[in-house]
C-alpha cells in the first residue's frame, strides 16, 4: 500500500525545518560517508496515532533570491503532484507577507487539502496578526509553536483525518527498482526483462515521468519490476532544488528490497551516478549495477571497466556488476541469476553459534587497539534483523569502537558469509544494558 504524502511549503525561515523534526520524532541525521547523499533530507516517513505517511520539507520559497520563480515551480510540483495534504506554514510574528501571497496563488490552483499553520503564536505580536492569514482563502487555520507544541495535537490530527490506521496486506513478493540518470536505458532494460513494450522508451531524457509497476515471472516465482523516472541532476541554477525532482525514484527506492543502478557504458561513470547508488545504500537496500549500452562499447574490456567500477563505487565493493545491452538483449540473461542470488543475500540469517565463533577468531586475531588503557572486549555476536541484515555486538564500552575497526569486522562477516549485493548494518551495545 503506497503512503500518503504531506508537504510543508512555506518561506524560508517560518519554522518548516523545526516542524519537520517534530513530526518525524528525531533530528534527522546527516549521512557524510556516502558520496552524494544529500545533508538534509528530502523527506522522512513519519507516524502519528499508528497512521503511517511521507513527509517532505519543500525548503524556503523566497522571491528575492535569483531565478526564484524556477524555485517556485519546483516547490509546487511537490505540492501539486505528490502531496495528499498540505501543510502551508506561516510566520505569525511577521505576519502575512508577498511572499505568503505567492505561494498561496500556486496552492490555489490545486485540488489539494491545505492547512495554514500559522507559527510562533507564543510570541505576542503573532497572537495580533492571526486574522490577517484569513485572506489568504483556504479553509483551515490552526495556530501553532513548533518550538514549545502548541497546536501540535490538533495540526497533526487535521493532516491525519482521512489517512488509514491500518494498511492493506502487505505484497511479500521481492521488489526490484531500476533506477539511474535519464537516458541510461532503464525504461529498455524493464522492457527487455519483461519481453514486452510495458513503457514507453524515447531517446528524449526523461520520458518516464512516474514509477510504473509490472509482474515479471522468473523461474516460478513472481517479482514486482518498478521503473523509474530519471533522477536528474540540473546545472547551476537548479544546484539548491534539484533534489525535489528525485522524489518519485526515491519513493520507488523506499519501496523496493533491491535497487537496480543503471550505468550508461558510452557515457562511462558519472559523479550523479555515485549519489543514486548512495541513496540506495543508506536506506538499506539491495544493490547491483547493471553497465547498459555494452554492445556499443570497444576500446575497453569487461575487467577494465569493472576494475574501474570497483575504483569509484569504494563504497560499494560488495555489489556484483552486470554488462549487458538491454536493445539489442544481449548478455540479458546475466541479470536475473544475480537478482535471485542477492535476494537471498538480504534474507540470509546466520546462525548465532557459527557466527560467535567468526567474530571471536576475528578479534583474537587482530586485536583492537586500546585508547587511555582500555581495549574493546567482544562478549556475544547475534543477528537482529535481515532486508538488510543487521548484527548487535554486546561489548564492554561501543564508545571504544573504531571506524575502521567496524569496518574490520564487517569484512570479516562477508568473508565468511554470503553477503553480496547487500548492505549489512553493525550495531553496538553495552553488556550492562547502557544503549
Amino acid at each position: 500500500m503506497k503512503l500518503p504524502t504531506v508537504a510543508l511549503v512555506g518561506r524560508p525561515n517560518v519554522g518548516k525545518s523545526t516542524l519537520f523534526n517534530k513530526i518525524v520524532g528525531k533530528q534527522v541525521s546527516i549521512i557524510e560517508d556516502l558520496p552524494g547523499v544529500t545533508r538534509d533530507r528530502i523527506y522522512q516517513e513519519a507516524t502519528y496515532n499508528k497512521k503511517k505517511f511521507y513527509l517532505i520539507d519543500t525548503g524556503g520559497i523566497d522571491t528575492t533570491k535569483m531565478d526564484f520563480n524556477n524555485e517556485i515551480k519546483m516547490q509546487a510540483e511537490i505540492a501539486i503532484d505528490e502531496a495528499d495534504v498540505v501543510v502551508f506554514i506561516v510566520d505569525g510574528k511577521e505576519g502575512l507577507t508577498s511572499n505568503d501571497l505567492i505561494v498561496r496563488d500556486i496552492l490555489r490552483k490545486t485540488n489539494k487539502k491545505v492547512i495554514v499553520a500559522i507559527n510562533k503564536i507564543d510570541v505576542k505580536e503573532a497572537q495580533d496578526n492571526i486574522y490577517d492569514f484569513y485572506e489568504l482563502g483556504f479553509d483551515t487555520y490552526i495556530p501553532i509553536s513548533s518550538i514549545h507544541n502548541t497546536g501540535f495535537i490538533e495540526l497533526m490530527e487535521a493532516v491525519t483525518m482521512n489517512f488509514h490506521e491500518h494498511p492493506e496486506k502487505e505484497d511479500t513478493r521481492i521488489k526490484f527498482s531500476i533506477i539511474g540518470r535519464p537516458n541510461v536505458g532503464k525504461s529498455s532494460l524493464t522492457n527487455a526483462l519483461l519481453n514486452e513494450e510495458r513503457v514507453v522508451v524515447s531517446n528524449i531524457a526523461g520520458t518516464t515521468r512516474d514509477s510504473i509497476d509490472s509482474v515479471l515471472k522468473y523461474n516460478n516465482e513472481e517479482f514486482i519490476v518498478i521503473d523509474t523516472a530519471g533522477m536528474r541532476k540540473k546545472g547551476r541554477v537548479f544546484e539548491s532544488v534539484e533534489k525535489y525532482s528525485l522524489f518519485r525514484s526515491l519513493k520507488s527506492i523506499d519501496r523496493s528490497d533491491i535497487c537496480i543502478v543503471v550505468i550508461n557504458a558510452e557515457e562511462g561513470i558519472m559523479e550523479h551516478d555515485k549519489h543514486i547508488a548512495g541513496y540506495a545504500i543508506e536506506r538499506g537496500k539491495g544493490l547491483i549495477f547493471v553497465v547498459n549500452k555494452w554492445d556499443t562499447v570497444k576500446d575497453i574490456s569487461i575487467q577494465e571497466f569493472e576494475k574501474l567500477m570497483r575504483a569509484e563505487f569504494q563504497f560499494a565493493t560488495y555489489a556484483p556488476i552486470v554488462f549487458l545491452s538491454a536493445l539489442t538483449k544481449k548478455r540479458i540473461h546475466t541479470l536475473m541469476p544475480e537478482i535471485v542470488k542477492v535476494k537471498e543475500n538480504i534474507k540470509r540469517e546466520v546462525k548465532t553459534s557459527l557466527l560467535n565463533e567468526v567474530i571471536q577468531d576475528a578479534y583474537q586475531l587482530n586485536l583492537p587497539p586500546s585508547y587511555k588503557g582500555r581495549r574493546l572486549k567482544i562478549y556475544f555476536t547475534s543477528q537482529t534483523g535481515i532486508n538488510p541484515p543487521k548484527f548487535t555486538f554486546r561489548v564492554n564500552s561501543k564508545g571504544l569502537v573504531h571506524f575502521s575497526y567496524e569496518r574490520y569486522l564487517e569484512n570479516k562477516i562477508r568473508e565468511n558469509f554470503d553477503f553480496e549485493g547487500t548492505p549489512i548494518t553493525l550495531q553496538f551495545k553495552n553488556r550492562n544494558g547502557d544503549e
